[in-house]
C-alpha cells in the first residue's frame, strides 16, 4: 500500500474529511488528549505566525492513518528549538507511515532554523525502539491519568477559605488579561525542556481562552482579594470527555490548597452537567500535582517520554 505524506493546508483547501481523520488518530493514539476535527481546524488557523506551526497527515487509499504537528517554538527564550509529535494508527502501524512523517518534519523544521527537535513519544518498546533508530534521545517522562466522573467518587466540596471565592472562568468572559496574567507564571514556572514565556495577550485570548474545546463555564479561578491566585482551566469534547488543561497557582499564594480547591470545584461542575470521564496530564517528576491528582482519584493511563534530536 502506497503511503504519502502532505501538510492541510499546502496543496489547495483542507477538507473536513481531512480535520476529522486527524482528530480520529490523534484519539485512537491517545485518547487522553481531547481532539475534534473543529479544535484541529482552530489550531491551524490560529497558530502563532512565528510557530511555523504545522499539521501532517499520512493517507493511504484515502484514508488518515498518520498525523504529526511541527512547529518552531517561538516563545523559548532559547532560539533554535522546535517540536515534531508523530502519531501512527494502531492499527496501521509498519506500513511507514511514521518514517514519512518524521522525515517530511525533519526537513520543514531544518529549513525553519530549528537545531533541537523535541518529540513526545508513547512509552512502549516500539514506540521507544522507532525514536532510538532515528537518533532521538531519551529525557522526561510524563504521565496522562484517567479519572472516572460516571462512576467514581469525587472528595466533597469544602468552602473556601476566609478571603478565598471560587468563581467560574466566564466571569473573565469579557477581560481576560488577570488570567492571563496568572496562566503565564504558572507556564514559566512548569518542569519542561523547553521554557516558555506567554508575552502576547491578544494570541493567549484567541489561541487559548477562545478554543474550541475550553469551557469558561467549567472553568474555576479561586480569587483572592478580588484577583486570581489560582485555577484550573477546563477542556470538553462536547461528547461527555473533560480534561484539565492547566491547574496552577500564583507564586504568593502557594502551599495554600487553592489549586486543589480551585480543580475540585471544577470537577463537580463537569460531572453536573454530564461528563463522563476526566482526564489531566502530568510531569512524571511533579510529585506535588501527582499527589493532588491521586486524592482526586485518578489513576496513570498511559506515559509518554520526552525525546529530543540535534539536526544535522
Amino acid at each position: 500500500m502506497t503511503v504519502i505524506v502532505r501538510a492541510l493546508d499546502d496543496d489547495g483547501p483542507t477538507t473536513a474529511a481531512d480535520d476529522a481523520g486527524f482528530a480520529a488518530v490523534r484519539r485512537a493514539c491517545v485518547p487522553a488528549m481531547l481532539a475534534t476535527p473543529a479544535s484541529v481546524a482552530f489550531d491551524r488557523a490560529h497558530a502563532h505566525p512565528d510557530a511555523g506551526y504545522r499539521q501532517l497527515i499520512a493517507e493511504t487509499g484515502g484514508e488518515v492513518i498518520g498525523t504529526a504537528q511541527v512547529g518552531v517554538a517561538h516563545d523559548s527564550p532559547e532560539p533554535g528549538q522546535g517540536f515534531a509529535n508523530i502519531y501512527v494508527h494502531p492499527e496501521r502501524l509498519g506500513l511507514g507511515a511514521g518514517t514519512l512523517l518524521l522525515r517530511t518534519a525533519e526537513e520543514y523544521l531544518a529549513d525553519a532554523g530549528v537545531r533541537d527537535v523535541y518529540s513526545w513519544v508513547l512509552d512502549g518498546p516500539a514506540n521507544l525502539a522507532f525514536a532510538a533508530r532515528h537518533g532521538y534521545r531519551s529525557r522526561r517522562s510524563a504521565h496522562f491519568l484517567r479519572l472516572d466522573l460516571a462512576q467514581g467518587t469525587l472528595p466533597p466540596r469544602s468552602e473556601p477559605p476566609a478571603g478565598v471565592e471560587l468563581v467560574p472562568g466566564s466571569v473573565f468572559a469579557d477581560d481576560a488579561r488577570p488570567l492571563f496574567a496568572l496562566d503565564a507564571e504558572t507556564v514559566a514556572d512548569e518542569p519542561s525542556d523547553v521554557g516558555a514565556e506567554f508575552t502576547d495577550y491578544e494570541h493567549w485570548l484567541a489561541e487559548t481562552w477562545r478554543h474550541p474545546l475550553i469551557s469558561q463555564e467549567l472553568t474555576t479561578v479561586a480569587l483572592v482579594a478580588g484577583r486570581p491566585a489560582a485555577f484550573s482551566l477546563a477542556r470538553t469534547d462536547g461528547a461527555g470527555r473533560y480534561s484539565s488543561n492547566m491547574t496552577g497557582t500564583a507564586r504568593a499564594h502557594r502551599g495554600r490548597g487553592l489549586a486543589k480547591l480551585a480543580k475540585n470545584d471544577s470537577l463537580h461542575r463537569a460531572r453536573a452537567a454530564g461528563c463522563t470521564e476526566a482526564f489531566t496530564g502530568n510531569d512524571a517528576g511533579n510529585e506535588p500535582m501527582l499527589a493532588i491528582n491521586k486524592w482526586f482519584g485518578y489513576e496513570i493511563c498511559a506515559t509518554e517520554v520526552r525525546h529530543v534530536r540535534t539536526l544535522g
